[in-house]
């Protein structure tokens, strides 16, 4: 079942990824759900988290800075510093 559950995930989007994940963490912190969902979409949860930061890896590799001149006048641009 992990591998069908990752596999569904790898196709979503950031932001359907990202507003499954914080229903996931809003039923888990409401402590309702039985102990072995909990298990299972806490397992979801993680998958779903290692999705967005994909996605975010690879907005952030295709993000530039633009460069400026001494007066202030564009120039170029040059990879983003990622920290």
């Amino acid at each position: 079942m992990a591998e069908n559950t990752n596999a569904d995930v790898n196709g979503l989007s950031f932001e359907r990824a990202i507003e499954e994940l914080e229903s996931i963490v809003k039923r888990l912190e409401e402590g309702k759900v039985p102990l072995e969902e909990s298990v299972a979409i806490y397992e979801r949860g993680e998958a779903l988290k290692r999705r967005c930061e994909e996605l975010l890896k690879q907005a952030e590799a295709r993000v530039e800075k633009v460069t400026l001149d001494s007066s202030g006048r564009p120039t170029g641009t040059e990879p983003l510093d990622v920290k």
